[in-house]
């Protein structure tokens, strides 16, 4: 890593750009206390700000040599106590965008540079503050958008995952090492290892390792939302329904059939889950090119959600009973179709039929699960997102489990667990030592990709380029 990265004093604006009540900008580096110091002049005669102690706040003003710039409150952290290890200042102005730049400009003037994005979490990685699976959950918990993506990206800031992590290379790199020990000592045909022992703790890894990599199908719809596409033939409400949960006129809805041409999409949190629904097009045949191509894509959201809505309409089944044993029909098609997702029947406008017909139709649908709801009306929607809330799983969540939700850890856990099955093969096969001792190795890099034992200058940038400035 360039040494200018952690040598030098950067400057960012860390509160949103724009104008408001107040504009925090923070400062980095070796000279940063002193570099503010010189531009400081407290309201309570002379202070220096070198002098003071760690974790205080001072009142103030910013100025350029005789000119005021702003009245501001300068909050001074020594190395190694600050969020980067090095010594930081953040000094508290008023929101005007006229004032930031001005105390910007000002300190860029006298040395400072503008940070990069994520500098400041990067530089808290590279002077031990943080591992880099911790350093990624600031940015996720920066972008969390509900309760539950929140909850999974604190507990990995708070370091669970890393620990789990770090126990499994630690406990793995001292078998490890005795086998390196082995090699050496081949000629002598000595066990270091005791290879029960040895097998016990793969057969551990390899469990722990498959639990954290199926927690990822949790991980990754809390953090990004779950989708869920409404689907169903032409004009049963499917529009309506979405506009219901939204509680807002999202969607066109007429008598006209076939009015939904393109998927519409919008998210709502749901009991601290975000959910995006996706209402498409109504599945039938039909000579109309366009319709044809929104059809197409019903089918492409259909592959893409994680749990699938099927809406039929109650009025028309009130009409022609003969349309409940095809609406039968079309939900078992989908289930043969996508054997792993959860199909949610749903009957709508149920305020206009009577119990018998409710019977009928639970009759034909037998042990499916099926709600009853008027779209229209929004009676049954509390139902409805009580079942979502039921069937997003949040167990593990609630048990305070470690969750996955990044895809860079995903990948380096599968790789990980692929050598570590290499290495059970290898053991029961009583292979030479040698021979899966490369696989060990190659488990040990994919583990220590997460934490960041092993990075390169490429990994670093890749993943704090993707931070906000400031941060």
């Amino acid at each position: 890593m360039d040494n200018a990265v952690t040598n030098d004093t950067i400057i960012a604006l860390a509160t949103s750009s724009g104008v408001g009540a107040i504009a925090v900008l923070r400062l980095s580096g070796k000279n940063a206390i002193e570099i503010v110091n010189n531009h400081f002049k407290s309201k309570f005669g002379q202070k220096d700000l070198t002098q003071v102690k760690t974790h205080t706040i001072h009142l103030g003003n910013i100025v350029d040599k005789n000119r005021i710039i702003d009245e501001v409150l300068v909050s001074v952290f020594k190395n190694p106590n600050s969020y980067t290890g090095e010594n930081v200042v953040e000094i508290n102005c008023h929101g005007s965008v006229y004032i930031q730049q001005e105390i910007l400009q000002l300190f860029i003037k006298n040395g400072v540079r503008n940070a990069n994005p994520g500098e400041f979490t990067l530089r808290a990685f590279l002077n031990g503050k943080m591992d880099l699976s911790q350093a990624e959950a600031v940015a996720d918990l920066i972008s969390s958008n509900s309760a539950a993506s929140h909850q999974v990206a604190l507990q990995q800031m708070r370091g669970g995952f890393s620990t789990e992590i770090e126990n499994l290379r630690q406990q793995l790199l001292n078998f490890a090492s005795l086998i390196e020990l082995e090699l050496d000592f081949s000629e002598e045909d000595v066990e270091f290892a005791d290879r029960t022992e040895f097998k016990n703790l793969i057969d551990k890894i390899s469990a722990v390792l498959k639990r954290l990599i199926d927690s990822f199908a949790l991980g990754n719809v809390l953090k990004n939302g779950i989708p869920v596409a409404i689907v169903g033939e032409p004009n049963v409400g499917k529009s309506t329904l979405l506009n219901a949960l939204l509680n807002e006129e999202k969607a066109i809805v007429s008598h006209i059939e076939g009015t939904t041409r393109d998927a519409i999409e919008d998210e709502i949190t749901i009991d601290g889950v975000a959910y995006r629904f996706i209402d498409t097009a109504g599945i039938r045949n039909t000579e109309d090119f366009v319709e044809n191509i929104g059809i197409q894509k019903t089918f492409e959201k259909i592959e893409q959600a994680q749990l699938v809505i099927y809406l039929f309409d109650l009025e028309k089944v009130k009409h022609k009973k003969t349309l409940i044993n095809n609406s039968f029909s079309e939900v078992n098609k989908l289930k043969e179709k996508h054997p792993n997702k959860h199909i949610l029947i749903i009957a709508n406008k149920a305020d206009t039929i009577n119990n018998t017909l409710k019977n009928e139709v639970k009759k034909v649908f037998k042990n499916n699960d099926i709600l009853f709801l008027s779209a229209k009306e929004k009676t049954g929607i509390y139902e409805l997102t009580s079942t979502l809330t039921q069937l997003a799983n949040k167990g593990a969540l609630s048990n305070n489990e470690t969750i996955v939700s990044n895809s860079r850890h995903f990948e380096a856990l599968t790789n990980a667990y692929s050598s570590i099955k290499e290495v059970q093969k290898g053991i029961e096969s009583n292979i030479s030592t040698d021979l899966f001792a490369i696989d060990i190795r190659q488990a040990l890099f994919h583990l220590g990709e997460i934490t960041g034992e092993v990075t390169t200058d490429d990994l670093l940038g890749n993943i704090f380029a993707n931070f906000c400035i400031g941060k």
